[in-house]
């Protein structure tokens, strides 16, 4: 009995050393990703304003400003933070897909381990999507309202922080990231048994309907970002739908 708890302590203590020493080694490298970032941090920093400078093509001053003494210091802090948790987070999912992938069955292992690529993979086509659309749409919509360039005695000229600016285009990337992995989410379902294409095209009303209130919530109170979000959202809806009828005939 004594022999029994023994190797029941010996055997939980490897485990969680296993996952001390995973985490450690996913910290490390988030580290180096980090101080790479930063690095490179104005080429970053190009990229994510490039948007905003075409859009003010009309400017002859193309400029982000900064009220605050450290604001710029810590806006690149943000900026190089979110962009080593991009770096590494393959890096995470392959070791948190290593310590569990030997405790699980073959068949388990076989309906998990796509999801490994399909995650980030969905997360990155949500970026391309609001980056190389939504985004350009937004900002023009808004810088509409400045009216510097006319010949009125009276106008509105946009000068907008950079804290601002980057905070308000990571929100937009990270809720179509997130907004990108409802099919994955849905195939997992489908896969597991929990839900099937008719349960999913009952409740399709109800579906939309919570798609545009959750588009408003994590998204700029304007109704281009809110739309932009929903519409896509809605149209990954129905080809999970469609997906699902073809997975679920294959597990027939």
């Amino acid at each position: 009995m004594v022999l029994k708890q023994n190797n029941k302590k010996t055997f939980l203590s490897n485990h969680l050393n296993e996952l001390r020493n995973r985490f450690l080694y996913f910290f490390l490298f988030f580290i180096i990703s980090f101080l790479l970032s930063y690095l490179f941090i104005e080429n970053i920093f190009a990229f994510v304003i490039n948007p905003f400078i075409e859009s003010i093509d009309f400017k002859e001053n193309k400029r982000l400003i900064y009220t605050g003494l450290a604001e710029a210091f810590f806006s690149y802090l943000k900026l190089a933070l979110i962009s080593a948790f991009i770096i590494s987070s393959p890096f995470f999912i392959y070791q948190i897909w290593a310590f569990i992938a030997p405790g699980l069955l073959e068949k388990e292992k076989k309906i998990i381990f796509p999801f490994l690529f399909l995650i980030p993979l969905m997360f990155i086509l949500g970026f391309v999507f609001v980056y190389y659309f939504i985004i350009p749409i937004a900002w023009d919509f808004f810088i509409a309202f400045d009216t510097s360039g006319s010949e009125n005695s009276f106008t509105l000229e946009l000068e907008p922080k950079i804290n601002e600016y980057i905070s308000l285009t990571l929100k937009l990337a990270f809720a179509f990231g997130l907004a990108f992995q409802l099919p994955t989410a849905i195939f997992l379902l489908t896969i597991l048994g929990l839900t099937s294409p008719n349960d999913l095209q009952k409740k399709r009303r109800f579906i939309i309907v919570i798609i545009f209130l959750i588009s408003a919530l994590i998204t700029p109170p304007d109704i281009i970002s809110q739309i932009g979000l929903a519409i896509p959202v809605i149209c990954l809806y129905e080809f999970s739908i469609f997906i699902s009828k073809f997975f679920e005939k294959k597990k027939k």
